[in-house]
């Protein structure tokens, strides 16, 4: 009677209950021009990649890995959460910023990295949040069409990853 009563309680327990946990996020790209005035701005929803899941669960465990510490663009395109790197890196940067966001936002992790004049110039059409200074530790990634950045201009990338259902 006893056991009955477990496996109804095991079979019944999830029902109706769905877990919020995931992890989303969005690149927020600021082209700007010589001037310091913007020329382009987008935003763009991004994919999650399995080393990312991996780092997260290393992290929430006391893991020995190394926070997240650089940003990279590229000329290519068609990466999948399966990816390590970017599909034709073109340049990388060691992040400008690492911070939590606050209140309502604070199970957000926000990356900025920033490209200067005459650094990371070209037709870019990917980009991704890296682990390392490498192009095999791809823990974010997006590509989008061409974003022109030219040998003046200057590039900032906010990336905004959201664990949770906030």
């Amino acid at each position: 009677m006893l056991q009955e009563k477990i496996q109804g309680f095991r079979q019944g327990f999830g029902l109706g209950i769905k877990s919020k946990i995931g992890i989303k996020g969005k690149a927020h790209l600021r082209l700007f021009g010589p001037d310091g005035k913007l020329k382009e701005e987008r935003i763009i929803y991004n994919t999650v990649t399995e080393l990312m899941d991996a780092q997260v669960a290393d992290q929430m465990s006391d893991g020995a890995g190394a926070a997240i510490g650089y940003m990279a663009v590229g000329t290519g395109t068609g990466q999948t959460s399966a990816s390590t790197g970017l599909a034709t890196s073109l340049d990388r940067n060691a992040l400008t910023s690492t911070t939590q966001g606050i209140g309502g936002a604070d199970n957000d992790s926000v990356y900025v990295g920033d490209w200067a004049a005459g650094d990371g110039t070209g037709a870019i059409t990917e980009a991704g949040v890296l682990l390392a200074d490498d192009n095999v530790s791809l823990m974010l990634y997006a590509d989008f069409a061409v974003v022109t950045k030219g040998a003046a201009d200057t590039l900032q990338i906010t990336w905004t990853a959201t664990y949770g259902a906030s």
